[in-house]
């Protein structure tokens, strides 16, 4: 049901990577998060309500703050809005530990500028762990500090928002007060229903499954997008490089495993084409310009050649 698709040689790193250094406090944190989804194991580590932030974290954060917010919106301008919320949704993508959105945003358009090429910061034809995540916990010179990756940028930097969260560690913290309101919500919930011994299971509870584990499962879904969405899947279109669909990555990513669809049209807003790739963020998007608060929404050249067309 899927072909491979993948070079007869292997890509070599950037460049710009080359000698290996890693970023160990990029590879200590993400590695210390997925041992800790390991306590997901303990059965008194679950609770119901831990599972429904978990679900609802992916479902808005992941959602709204990686797909709709940093891709569509900041990356490729798929659609304008009120700054607020442009603002609210670029907040809501760094409680996600995906860094400050200027970043995200100029590492994507790199890999868009020069997709399955050498320079390309993350193609899975090095190997598909370079692909997936080995490329976040190693330093690029050109992607590494603001001045270096400001090229890709310039939009987003000369908007003061934006610019504050390139200072050291501010994106990070973000996402740090974004944990804690998440637990302290949690101990609370629990305090009103048992007392401190609940207050003390629920926030634990909330922790794993509300912080822990929805960032791990929103991390991969995206690495997901670069990796399997290179490898594994189907093409609807002869793009210039090894872009595939992948209904698993779009089902985990919110639309995003269309990916051969979106390299061949970066900018629309809707991912999906046919009529079963269903997109959850395109719907998103299209209930906010029903609602008159997204603008300009730009869809597919090719929704003539799609067998469905929203309405």
């Amino acid at each position: 049901m899927s072909e491979t698709l993948s070079a007869s040689l292997p890509l070599q790193r950037p460049l710009e990577t080359q000698p290996l250094k890693i970023l160990w406090p990029y590879a200590i944190v993400l590695a210390g998060l997925h041992m800790a989804c390991l306590l997901a194991f303990i059965p008194w580590f679950f609770t119901w309500s831990g599972l429904v932030v978990a679900v609802l974290g992916h479902l808005v954060f992941g959602m709204l703050g990686i797909t709709v917010g940093y891709h569509r919106l900041l990356t490729h301008k798929g659609f304008t809005c009120p700054k607020w919320l442009e603002h609210s949704l670029a907040t809501m993508g760094m409680f996600n530990l995906q860094d400050s959105p200027a970043r995200w945003v100029a590492i994507h358009r790199a890999h868009h500028r020069n997709c399955d090429e050498q320079m390309d910061p993350h193609s899975p034809l090095v190997n598909f762990f370079w692909g997936h995540v080995g490329w976040v916990v190693c330093r690029h010179e050109n992607l590494h500090r603001t001045l270096r990756y400001a090229k890709f940028v310039p939009d987003l930097l000369r908007d003061p928002f934006y610019r504050r969260f390139e200072r050291i560690g501010v994106w990070l913290a973000v996402y740090g007060v974004h944990a804690l309101a998440i637990i302290a919500a949690g101990a609370a919930f629990g305090y009103f229903f048992g007392g401190a011994d609940g207050a003390l299971r629920y926030a634990a509870s909330w922790a794993v499954w509300g912080v822990v584990v929805r960032t791990v499962f929103v991390l991969n879904g995206t690495w997901g997008v670069n990796s399997l969405g290179h490898m594994f899947g189907y093409r609807n279109y002869e793009t210039e490089d090894s872009s595939t669909n992948n209904w698993l990555v779009a089902l985990v990513a919110h639309g995003e495993g269309w990916h051969n669809n979106h390299h061949a049209d970066p900018r629309a807003a809707s991912h999906g084409h046919r009529w079963w790739e269903f997109d959850m963020s395109w719907w998103v998007i299209r209930t906010l310009e029903t609602l008159g608060i997204a603008k300009n929404v730009v869809r597919p050249k090719i929704w003539s050649e799609a067998k469905q067309q929203p309405q």
